[in-house]
């Protein structure tokens, strides 16, 4: 199967982390971003790493921007950038165009461009990030391509009370935490020291087989 390749402009947390998830699921990842330290603190993570302002269409042509399959817009403190992003990704004739939005009218600007879905992590992941992909007691998602996912899942009643870094979900599960969900509040930029909670849902990226073995072991009742 070809590699799916994706670029990702904004290196704020989510951006960061969706970058290095995606590599190291064994995606080709080129980041851009305006600031130097972020760029070279990622560059060891990922495919390609570019200081570059992305309302500059030539640098990204430069880059070689127009190969990716999908572009994600990761900007959300300046809305002109983001729009840019945007628009210079449709010149390139990039078809899957995701962004990210930190309030509602961002999310509508957005969608209005024709981005193919926002997600808005401040507004409690938006609209709860794209499809239903497994039935019951599970749960909202976003296909990246056949074979992984973002998605949202109740937290296995063996993890309550555990901090992430004693569960470490990515050795045992093949799955890295982007945020946490407990009642009325979102977590969006989780550490290592933050302890689940009996009710809380866990929004992971992974591979999708690594998604079904939790699901099954949540329906299990484990």
């Amino acid at each position: 199967m070809k590699e799916k390749q994706f670029a990702i402009l904004g290196l704020g947390r989510f951006g960061e982390a969706l970058a290095i998830t995606l590599s190291e699921l064994g995606s080709n990842v080129i980041v851009v971003d305006k600031n130097e330290e972020k760029v070279q603190n990622i560059a060891n993570y990922v495919t390609y790493a570019v200081q570059a302002d992305v309302s500059d269409i030539n640098a990204l042509k430069s880059i070689g921007l127009k190969n990716v399959d999908a572009v994600i817009i990761s900007i959300t403190s300046d809305i002109n950038s983001s729009i840019m992003g945007v628009v210079n990704a449709q010149e390139l004739g990039i078809q899957e165009i995701y962004g990210k939005a930190n309030n509602a009218q961002h999310e509508k600007v957005l969608l209005k461009l024709g981005v193919k879905k926002v997600f808005s992590p401040e507004r409690d992941m938006g609209e709860r990030v794209g499809h239903s992909l497994y039935s019951g007691d599970f749960i909202d998602a976003l296909e990246l391509d056949t074979d992984h996912s973002i998605v949202e899942v109740d937290a296995l009643h063996k993890w309550e009370n555990q901090a992430l870094e004693s569960l470490d979900m990515r050795t045992k599960y093949g799955l890295n935490i982007i945020a946490i969900r407990s009642q009325d509040h979102l977590n969006v930029s989780p550490v290592a020291t933050d302890v689940i909670r009996a009710g809380d849902k866990l929004v992971v990226i992974g591979d999708n087989t690594d998604i079904n073995d939790v699901t099954r072991l949540y329906q299990a009742g484990n």
